[in-house]
């Protein structure tokens, strides 16, 4: 019964409405009844989509989203399309029936379904991809694009600098969570950094099928990006070369690494691409009806990310060519997508202003030449559009030669990015290498040639069936590929070719080894099999790349763990976690606590707070919650006098994370480990007389600060020492007079410096020892005097462990890449 009510809820959101539309007796049904059924399909599809994150949007901006509301008006704009057309949806008799060609969309899509699912579970902060999918169970569980915090505005204003300081800027107030703004901190008033579109889409999942439909989000965004690519191909280069590139895009390691992993750019190459054969359609075709669907998805692009306007001005750059081959943008076209650009600039200038800043700080620093390149462009739009009513020779002119110089132009620059292009100056060389990085790691030289091959051989044929694709790859390429950064540090960072200029390259590279339309001669036998054997080779390079992913999941296991901690937390209870500056990893789990799981969630500001305001806070916080607990993994300089604290849990795991070395290709899958204690606050705790006494390793969360995380050695807990690091002694007497570690080096090689260790205690040296191989205890005097101030002291002292450090990864070329300490396993101060 679930599954049905889930399939249902899909061929609403997800055809419904797009298919009543697409087939209403307007604006020329037949043409569009002409099409293939497997591209009515995809349109069907395509326009429920823009239809559905519209209604998102719109019900958002209002406060009033709820999934079902989705799904009533999505059925009511189905049915009153069907009611204005008076129930006549029936296609004429020169309807297309589904041919053979039907069987090469549906090979893509089992492709994707393949290759892009099971997603991952990347729901935890301090990241892009766990701020999207934050957002969009914020929208899905509280209907609105900026929601009202409950728990920021609950928080006195004397204590909102532990946790949100202000950041005094004019867009916001602070931050709540990584990717997350306060605008108002009286109201509790939350937004996140990203625009919502993509965000919009999970939220949809997320009605579907929760939190697993919320993550298969990305996975159906890069299925549609296959489809939009493969028929915006066909309709220009033939179907051949089309599948073929597809088939390539679906085999490669980005586009199979970001399918699983969410981002905005898989959803702009899904919407953009479909955007561009709409436009085509419209403009090209003369097919009336697809014009004002080109200018919606156009519109919504303004929604998802700040370089789609990159696409729009390729667009508008086809446009203004246009004039001269005697096209002009529709009327329809110019009526749909100005009042959606004029809502996306009250959209950036209103909630998202914090995320336009940055484009626009961008943009002011963009170089002289930049600036040119943007004047020259709309000099020519104007220039063109002028021209082209009063000189119908220059117009002429301007069509045959149109081409020819896009293509040499973008080889030139092309050819010396490559080979000339080095970094001086205030060219950096992430820079000046990033078409080298491209095509070294993503491409292949080979695949980037036949791409140019390619480009030339499609503008010369049919450039101006489709300028605004040509045009769009171009800027795109310029854009990014000479002037942002572009390192190999992380798949994730590699994402700003994937929308376009990767798909775009391969649909190029294709048309040139398979042949594409509007070849002057069928290919011979011998070239269409080094064109078949050459699309081969890339497919099995791409595959071989990227077979790795297709049995990794990033944060496998994850969402269990999350839903344990979840359900230990009562709705009563308030918990804090540690500083994002603690050196560990917890906070990030605080994020989905509060926004997927509704758990009430503070993170501190700072590893230090100011502790007679925090006793202050937990004072009034009392009042309030029935208990106040603290997550974190040691770094959080928090105990004091003014407060107890009791270890309620103690855990560690690990999940898998890809390898991210530096300017090299990513090479394994290795662990990343959350140990953190949960503890809970209570009243003073009287002295117990004992001295202190602390197992490392074991609940000292609270006691410890600059420290690694937890492990095991020779049967003990231990902790590994950084080049400084702190223990908080909560307890010492007046006639304690000797500190004693548990200490051991670690095994350090010959080439490591020795292990020498300088213990202070409330700021005053005791000594330095030198940690050999094997646990022993190193014990050095306290004096009387510093054991009496110390004794006398308001809060916890402070013991400080000054270690010389070494990297094990830079002494012996071990995995390991900390810098290592010593071992500590004990601590007494009696």
């Amino acid at each position: 019964m679930i599954v049905l009510r889930q399939c249902i809820a899909c061929a609403v959101v997800a055809w419904l409405p797009g298919a009543v539309i697409y087939r209403v007796p307007w604006l020329e049904r037949d043409r569009r009844g002409g099409l293939d059924a497997e591209e009515r399909l995809f349109w069907a599809g395509v326009l429920s989509v823009a239809i559905s994150l519209s209604v998102v949007l719109a019900l958002a901006a209002l406060h009033r989203y709820s999934f079902d509301r989705l799904l009533l008006t999505d059925a009511g704009v189905a049915v009153a399309a069907a009611v204005a057309a008076r129930g006549r949806l029936r296609f004429g008799p020169g309807t297309r029936h589904p041919g053979l060609t039907a069987l090469v969309p549906l090979a893509l899509v089992l492709l994707g379904l393949w290759r892009f699912f099971p997603s991952s579970e990347y729901v935890i902060g301090g990241k892009d991809p766990g701020t999207y999918v934050n957002e969009g169970v914020q929208i899905a569980q509280r209907g609105a694009l900026v929601t009202r915090d409950p728990v920021v505005a609950a928080v006195p204003p004397f204590a909102r600098d532990l946790f949100f300081p202000s950041h005094q800027r004019p867009d916001y107030y602070g931050i709540r969570f990584m990717g997350f703004f306060i605008t108002s901190p009286e109201s509790g008033a939350v937004v996140g950094q990203f625009p919502h579109l993509f965000p919009a889409s999970i939220a949809i999942g997320y009605g579907i099928d929760g939190l697993t439909g919320a993550r298969r989000t990305v996975g159906a965004w890069a299925v549609l990006g296959l489809l939009a690519v493969y028929f915006a191909g066909a309709r220009l280069v033939g179907r051949t070369a089309a599948a073929g590139a597809a088939t390539l895009l679906g085999l490669h390691v980005i586009q199979t690494w970001f399918a699983r992993y969410p981002n905005a750019e898989v959803v702009m190459q899904a919407l953009l691409f479909a955007a561009l054969l709409a436009n085509a359609r419209a403009h090209v075709d003369r097919d009336r009806f697809f014009a004002p669907v080109a200018a919606l998805l156009l519109g919504l692009l303004l929604f998802l990310r700040f370089d789609a306007v990159l696409g729009i001005a390729g667009v508008f750059g086809a446009f203004a060519l246009s004039r001269f081959n005697g096209q002009r943008p529709s009327l329809s076209f110019v009526a749909v997508f100005t009042p959606i650009a004029a809502m996306s600039v009250l959209y950036l200038a209103g909630p998202m202003r914090a995320y336009a800043d940055l484009p626009i700080v961008y943009l002011s620093n963009l170089p002289w030449w930049g600036y040119a390149a943007l004047g020259v462009l709309a000099t020519t739009a104007t220039a063109g559009v002028w021209a082209a009513a009063r000189y119908p020779d220059l117009c002429v002119r301007v069509v045959e030669w149109t081409p020819r110089l896009m293509t040499g132009i973008l080889a030139a620059l092309a050819l010396y990015a490559l080979f000339i292009r080095h970094p001086a100056g205030r060219l950096a060389a992430h820079d000046a290498y990033a078409l080298r990085t491209f095509t070294d790691f993503y491409l292949t030289l080979p695949a980037l040639l036949a791409a140019l091959v390619g480009f030339g051989l499609a503008a010369r044929r049919g450039f101006w069936r489709d300028p605004a694709l040509f045009v769009t790859i171009a800027v795109f390429s310029c854009f990014f590929f000479f002037k942002v950064r572009i390192v190999t540090d992380h798949f994730w960072m590699t994402r700003r070719f994937l929308p376009v200029i990767l798909p775009g390259a391969l649909l190029f590279a294709s048309a040139a080894a398979l042949g594409g339309r509007g070849a002057r001669r069928p290919a011979g036998a011998a070239r269409s099999l080094i064109g078949v054997v050459f699309v081969g080779l890339l497919a099995v390079d791409y595959g071989r790349a990227s077979r790795p992913l297709l049995g990794h999941v990033e944060y496998a296991g994850l969402l269990p763990r999350l839903e344990r901690l979840a359900l230990s937390i009562h709705d009563d209870e308030l918990l804090i976690a540690e500083s994002r500056d603690a050196g560990g990893d917890v906070h990030v789990l605080a994020l989905p606590l509060a926004y997927i799981y509704a758990r009430q969630v503070l993170v501190l500001n700072s590893p230090r707070p100011d502790k007679a305001t925090f006793a202050a806070f937990l004072d009034w916080a009392r009042t309030r919650y029935s208990r106040v607990l603290f997550i974190g993994g040691g770094g959080t300089d928090l105990l004091s006098h003014r407060y107890g604290v009791e270890s309620i849990a103690s855990e560690r795991f690990q999940v898998p994370e890809y390898d991210a070395p530096l300017d090299a290709y990513p090479r394994f899958v290795r662990a990343k480990e959350f140990d953190y204690g949960v503890y809970a606050f209570t009243a003073p705790l009287p002295p117990d007389g004992r001295g202190f006494d602390l197992d490392l390793g074991v609940r000292d969360d609270l006691h410890v600060l600059r420290f690694h995380a937890k492990e095991q050695a020779d049967g003990r807990t231990i902790r590994w020492t950084r080049a400084t690091s702190y223990i908080s002694v909560t307890t010492i007497s007046p006639s304690a007079r000797e500190v004693t570690l548990w200490m051991n080096n670690g095994g350090r090689p010959p080439a490591a410096p020795p292990a020498t260790v300088g213990v202070y205690l409330r700021g005053e040296p005791l000594g330095t020892v030198v940690v050999g191989s094997g646990f022993r205890p190193y014990a050095l005097p306290v004096p009387a005097a510093l054991a009496a101030r110390a004794a006398a002291a308001d809060e916890p002292v402070e013991l400080r462990l000054v270690t010389a450090v070494w990297n094990p990864h830079r002494v012996i070329g071990s995995p390991d890449d900390r810098d290592l300490g010593v071992m500590v396993d004990r601590v007494t101060v009696q």
